[in-house]
């Protein structure tokens, strides 16, 4: 979700759009301070919709699927795996790469979006990075090929590790969505 930075709660918003960001820089996360990805909007348009922001995240209709990007079966809560995995996300400017993370903890209880404790093992985004930086919410966490969730929180205290959500609870959220436009839409 886009958060509110003093309350920490989703922001109300109504509809918004997608747009491509170039990542410009990156001020690395340390240990008592996380880092951030910099970046600017680029002049390319719209790219897409926004119709939701909740706590499992932003969910809305893209125009067009980039011709790079990889398809990902949906992985289920009860198939994820402590040990290895991958986040995929973008910190040069250039295109998504897979990096190395360990899950280190999984709760399968129904409460909030931190499903996961990951940590991020990968030396060259820990060498890019210091870990875990604002802007990396929502990045893709990869195991055996699927989809299993996607990074929500850094620890602050410990910015190597953070949180994630399950991707099965980030679907069944997009489901309510659809069904909630969908109603909209058939009553107007």
């Amino acid at each position: 979700a886009v958060c509110d930075s003093d309350t920490g709660e989703a922001f109300p918003c109504g509809r918004g759009s997608i747009c491509a960001v170039e990542i410009t820089g990156i001020h690395p996360s340390s240990d008592g301070s996380p880092g951030e990805l910099q970046g600017v909007f680029s002049n390319s348009g719209a790219l897409g919709s926004i119709e939701k922001n909740c706590p499992k995240g932003l969910y809305g209709t893209a125009d067009s699927i980039p011709s790079t990007a990889k398809p990902y079966a949906l992985g289920f809560r009860q198939d994820i795996e402590k040990g290895e995995a991958y986040v995929i996300c973008t910190t040069d400017g250039g295109e998504p790469k897979l990096y190395s993370v360990e899950i280190e903890k999984i709760d399968l209880s129904d409460g909030g979006e931190k499903d996961m404790v990951i940590r991020v093992t990968d030396k060259a985004l820990l060498a890019q990075t210091g870990g875990i930086v604002q802007g990396m919410s929502g990045s893709p966490i990869i195991q055996n090929g699927k989809l299993v969730g996607a990074v929500t929180h850094v620890f602050v205290k410990d910015t190597c590790r953070g949180y994630a959500i399950f991707a099965d609870k980030m679907y069944e959220a997009m489901c309510e969505c659809c069904d909630s436009a969908d109603a909209l839409e058939n009553a107007g």
